[in-house]
């Protein structure tokens, strides 16, 4: 987003720096609660969050803030994480749920 121009600061550049942010935020938050079930939920908005990004790239690239080059890299970089959080999703959904004695 540094090459985003200086009238975006507060409108598109700071909502993918937000969306980026929360991925791995939300994924801490998640893993620091007290059962399985809020990890995955937490994992969930991660991945809503993710989406938001996906979609933020896409009109930088429409707005051409983002050459489609930077944006084919990052969306890939983008779908590898989609498929880790839905794996991970994935197998804790599949594990017996975790409460707190």
């Amino acid at each position: 987003s540094k090459g985003f121009p200086k009238d975006e600061a507060y409108g598109l550049t700071s909502q993918v720096r937000r969306s980026a942010i929360s991925i791995p935020s939300n994924m801490a938050e998640g893993y620091g609660r007290n059962s399985t079930n809020e990890y995955i939920h937490f994992l969930r908005i991660a991945t809503g969050s993710l989406y938001e990004l996906q979609t933020q790239m896409e009109i930088s690239v429409n707005l051409q803030y983002l050459d489609r080059g930077e944006f084919d890299k990052l969306y890939e970089l983008s779908r590898e994480i989609e498929r880790m959080l839905s794996s991970l999703i994935r197998k804790l959904s599949s594990k017996p749920v975790c409460v707190p004695a």
